[in-house]
Parts: structure tokens; C-alpha cells; sequence
């Protein structure tokens, strides 16, 4: 994940950074760091579709996870 980050910081207009880095952070059941990785991906590219689909997963699981009481 730091590796992502820092990548991040040298150029913040690539996206493939941050999408690897939402990935990380929602495997790890960080939810609304991935989203905000995800959202971030898909305002500077609106058709990155691994993003849509990781996005739409992350907000399922995460409501899964409140239903569940965790």
C-alpha cells in the first residue's frame, strides 16, 4: 500500500495507483478508505470499469457488514 501511495505522490493524475491502493485497502476490509480510492479513479476516469464493479462491491460489503453488526 505504500508503494501505491507513494506513486500517488509523484503523479496524483494517474489512476492506476489509486485503484490498486482501493483494492488493498478493501481486501484488508478497509471500506471507506476503498472507496474513496474508487470514487477517486472514477472522477479522473469515468470509464475505468474495474473501478465501477470494485466500487459497487465495496458498498455491498460494507452494507453487509453493518447488517451483520460489525
Amino acid at each position: 500500500m505504500e508503494d501505491f501511495s507513494l506513486a500517488i505522490q509523484s503523479d496524483s493524475s494517474f489512476e492506476t495507483p489509486f485503484y490498486n491502493r482501493g483494492l488493498i485497502h478493501y481486501r484488508l476490509g478497509f471500506f471507506d478508505d476503498a472507496k474513496r480510492d474508487f470514487q477517486q479513479v472514477l472522477k479522473m476516469n469515468p470509464d475505468f470499469e474495474d473501478a465501477k464493479v470494485s466500487l459497487k462491491q465495496t458498498l455491498l460489503d460494507q452494507q453487509h457488514k453493518i447488517d451483520r453488526g460489525y
